[in-house]
């Protein structure tokens, strides 16, 4: 089975918190990551999620490292042809600036689901096309009969 893995990293405080737009990206990872399992499984698509820690320490020297998403290996603004850039932020990551994603003029704080998902249907799609004949789409080869 292939394997679509979404990595999400974060600033997590010596508490254990993390900063606003984080946590809500964080429910949107883990939500979109439910919703490409149950998308992709007939395809022969496992999803794994792997949520990593920054700790305040590594985020200091670049913050823009926090709220980042790797999907299949690469930034999800190369999937969706957007831009990454940078807005105040809050409490956990005091004065930083932090990562924005800016995708057809809409800047993000907090990357949605939605947007999350759009990227990894465009990786599986990728994943697909890069298996040979025999191992792709199951259910397909199931219901493929010789001629009736």
């Amino acid at each position: 089975m292939a394997v679509l893995q979404i990595e999400w990293q974060r600033l997590v405080d010596a508490s254990g918190r993390t900063c606003d737009r984080c946590g809500t990206t964080e429910t949107a990872v883990e939500n979109a990551a439910q919703t490409l399992k149950r998308a992709l499984k007939e395809l022969g698509i496992d999803v794994t999620l792997d949520k990593r820690a920054l700790d305040p320490s590594t985020f200091s020297r670049d913050p823009l490292q926090s709220n980042r998403i790797w999907i299949s290996g690469k930034p999800i603004e190369e999937w969706l042809s957007a831009s990454s850039g940078q807005s105040q932020c809050c409490s956990t990551c005091g004065e930083s600036q932090c990562r924005t994603v800016t995708v057809e003029n809409e800047t993000y704080e907090a990357i949605p689901a939605e947007l999350i998902v759009k990227a990894g249907l465009l990786a599986g799609s990728q994943l697909i096309n890069d298996k040979p004949e025999d191992e792709c789409c199951p259910a397909e080869k199931s219901s493929r009969g010789g001629p009736s």
